[in-house]
């Protein structure tokens, strides 16, 4: 941990070889992560948690200054770096001219499938934008849990609060964003 937060400040300065150091320290750790959030999305993904790591970390230390106070800092922001690239990558299989919400055939087994959960992850994005607004904490407590996948203590650990305390705020935020979502699209919770 000193290692990465050492490596952090270094980057804050501007040392341009301290970059170099901090994906060996942080990638593997990084790539569990993307491909337990990629593990849940429907067959057929296209985007693999390799290139979500490394466009994650390309977001992260490219080519504008970086603050970092600490580990769970970087952590946090890693979440929402790939919250956003998966969002995108939603948002570009909705789009008509990739076929939008139309079915899709796979050619070797000759079956349908639906980009259904593309759907649900904008409308999550939406509901989620609203409870930053609301709760930034909590809001933050959904992207290290869902998008970046981190366990509760993990998630803890980078917030800086008692794992009780993320436990609370996680079933509150779930409830909050159930509700919202349903509310939006006109379905009864």
């Amino acid at each position: 941990m000193s290692d990465v937060t050492h490596i952090l400040n270094a980057i804050e300065r501007g040392d341009t070889r301290a970059t170099d150091e901090l994906l060996p320290l942080v990638y593997e750790e990084l790539r569990l992560l993307a491909a337990q959030k990629l593990s849940h999305e429907p067959p057929g993904q296209t985007l693999q948690a390799t290139a979500l790591v490394h466009e994650a970390y390309i977001r992260l230390v490219g080519n504008e200054l970086q603050t970092w106070s600490s580990r769970g800092h970087f952590f946090c922001a890693a979440a929402e770096a790939m919250r956003r690239i998966l969002i995108e990558n939603a948002r570009r299989k909705m789009r008509l001219k990739r076929g939008g919400d139309h079915q899709r055939i796979d050619l070797k087994d000759v079956e349908i499938t639906v980009c259904g959960s593309c759907a649900d992850l904008i409308a999550l994005d939406e509901a989620l934008e609203k409870f930053v607004t609301i709760d930034p904490i909590k809001a933050e407590l959904v992207k290290l849990r869902f998008f970046a996948g981190l366990t509760a203590e993990q998630a803890a650990l980078a917030l800086g609060i008692s794992h009780n305390t993320c436990d609370r705020y996680w079933a509150y935020a779930r409830s909050w964003l159930h509700l919202e979502i349903t509310d939006r699209c006109g379905k009864q919770p």
